[in-house]
């Protein structure tokens, strides 16, 4: 199914550049709709009535949590991801405490932006690198949270995770073939694709990257 999309950001040359972006790379996403202002969006939301809001957290006239607030109790259907160029924990927590399902930075990728608007249509919660460390605290005391997912780890497939998890431990590539029950060539492969795929250049990196997403 299509998932209908409205858009908030009190940027128009932004919300046409996202519209432009979702329109051109896949039929999974359509928009339906954009406003630049709380009491558009509160009303546009009502109108169109979409699955998912892409949500600034910063304008003028209340922000994220504001629309979050006036339309979360008539709608609770929707559901709301967040877009926005802060990674400041109180943002983050601000906005997840007042009921979005999500939030991502504007650093993330037209691809990327698909999958999260999709994933948190499907339920799950769905945060960028770096942030989910503090989400997960966040969730930590709400019994029944939906699972969180990073776009960037969802990348990874189970057995480069596992290798990924030992080499952050500090293992080397033939203590990882031992303890995996795979050859050290296949190790190397297994690495190679993860650095591709998360664009980091060397062991120290993503050493650093497993750690922030609390796979070590």
């Amino acid at each position: 199914m299509t998932v209908r999309v409205f858009l908030v950001d009190d940027h128009a040359l932004f919300r046409a550049g996202v519209r432009a972006e979702l329109d051109s790379i896949t039929d999974d996403v359509e928009v339906v709709g954009e406003a630049g202002s709380v009491g558009e969006a509160v009303a546009g939301i009502g109108r169109h009535r979409p699955d998912v809001v892409l949500l600034d957290v910063h304008m003028p006239d209340g922000g994220g949590a504001e629309v979050l607030r006036q339309v979360r109790k008539a709608l609770p259907e929707v559901v709301f991801l967040a877009l926005s160029v802060s990674d400041a924990a109180e943002d983050v927590i601000a906005v997840i405490r007042a009921g979005a399902r999500g939030y991502v930075t504007k650093t993330i990728s037209s691809q990327e932006l698909v999958r999260a608007v999709v994933r948190v249509a499907e339920g799950d919660a769905v945060f960028s690198p770096r942030l989910a460390g503090f989400v997960l605290d966040a969730f930590a005391d709400r019994p029944g949270a939906a699972p969180i997912s990073d776009p960037e780890l969802d990348l990874l497939t189970p057995r480069e995770r596992d290798v990924l998890r030992l080499l952050a431990r500090g293992y080397a590539y033939k203590e990882i073939a031992s303890e995996l029950f795979i050859s050290v060539k296949t190790v190397e492969t297994h690495v190679s694709s993860v650095l591709r795929k998360t664009q980091l250049s060397n062991r120290y990196e993503l050493s650093r990257w497993a750690s922030d997403r609390r796979l070590v």
